[in-house]
């Protein structure tokens, strides 16, 4: 396993300006808006048409998805293909970037699942 977060090498105090500039926060933050992860891992499925991503996120709007999507492709974990069909659909599928995000989101969502508990309870003791 690659230990990514070394402490040892963070400057002490971490000037604001490197910690807007990481890579690594860059990426969490854009991971960690309302639909982004869900959207990644159902698009880990498989390609889905606009319709069906819609349908199958209870509570999205059709301008969030939209967003997202956008976001998405121009971060490039995602692509878009237009067919000529009509009116027009578009099918949205991960590119090998997206594809290649599974598996250490999977190791987030597998950490996050067997220490739930634990979580769960240093907060009742801290509220």
């Amino acid at each position: 396993m690659r230990v990514v977060l070394d402490g040892d090498r963070l400057p002490d105090p971490v000037p604001a300006g490197e910690y807007e500039t990481c890579p690594v926060t860059d990426v969490l933050r854009r991971l960690s808006d309302k639909w982004t992860l869900l959207l990644i891992t159902l698009l880990g499925r498989r390609p889905y048409r606009f319709n069906e991503l819609n349908r199958a996120v209870e509570g999205i709007s059709q301008r969030m998805l939209t967003r997202t999507l956008r976001t998405l492709e121009s971060d490039g974990l995602v692509e878009r293909e237009v067919f000529g069909t009509s009116p027009p659909s578009v099918e949205y599928r991960l590119t090998p970037l997206g594809v290649s995000l599974l598996e250490p989101l999977s190791a987030l969502a597998g950490w996050a699942v067997d220490h739930q508990a634990e979580v769960a309870d240093a907060r009742r003791r801290l509220a």
